[in-house]
């Protein structure tokens, strides 16, 4: 990237750890950082816990991703945003990631995103792990 461009961020919010209330303050705090490219909200959106989603998403044109929770106590929507996450940085189409959770199981994501050279910022509640 040459000097003064701006940063092609992907950001993935994992909305089952994520509250949809501060998505408007999350965003403006990525565009400091770059430009959100990528959008993403990965959740089961046929649940009720993520029904204040819906409003937020259109209004910040962020696309949803429906993973359903197949079994109690798994987490599929782990795994989508994890293969999202890889299928981006194999695509080259992006600089970095923001990685939207109040879960510490995407941290050797983060690493494995760093090592390939793309910068990662973590956002989520303070009492994260």
């Amino acid at each position: 990237m040459a000097n003064g461009d701006v940063s092609r961020l992907a950001v993935l919010i994992d909305a089952d750890n994520a509250s949809a209330k501060v998505i408007q303050d999350l965003l403006g705090e990525v565009s400091k950082y770059g430009t959100a490219t990528v959008k993403r909200a990965y959740g089961d959106w046929t649940t009720s816990n993520l029904a204040g989603w819906k409003a937020q998403l259109h209004r910040h044109a962020v696309q949803p991703i429906q993973q359903f929770a197949y079994t109690f106590g798994k987490n599929s929507t782990d795994s989508a945003f994890i293969i999202d996450a890889m299928d981006l940085l194999y695509a080259g189409n992006v600089d970095g990631f923001v990685l939207v959770s109040s879960d510490s199981d995407f941290t050797r994501l983060a690493t494995r995103l760093r090592e390939a050279g793309k910068v990662v910022y973590g956002l989520g509640e303070r009492k994260t792990p």
